[in-house]
């Protein structure tokens, strides 16, 4: 494990801490679990972003479509 030091403003800190003592959890532990959601976040950008490079417009689009008719008309949607 790294320590990792870091400048943050003051009113910053002060809501960091408040949230982490809201959670019950602390400053270190609070700043983990931002850091694992922004991390997936990421991720799950980029894997979206990997799937669209090599995807085929046209199926994306039918896609869309098909949804499209499933918000208007759900029974039908069931048939296609």
């Amino acid at each position: 494990m790294s320590t990792l030091t870091i400048r943050l403003p003051d009113e910053t800190v002060q809501r960091l801490k408040s949230l982490a003592q809201s959670r019950g959890l602390s400053m270190n532990k609070l700043v983990e679990q931002l850091s694992a959601h922004a991390l997936s976040a990421w991720d799950t950008e980029n894997h979206f972003r990997a799937m669209a490079a090599t995807g085929d417009v046209n199926k994306a689009l039918a896609v869309l479509d098909r949804m499209d008719v499933a918000e208007q008309d759900p029974g039908r949607a069931a048939l296609n």
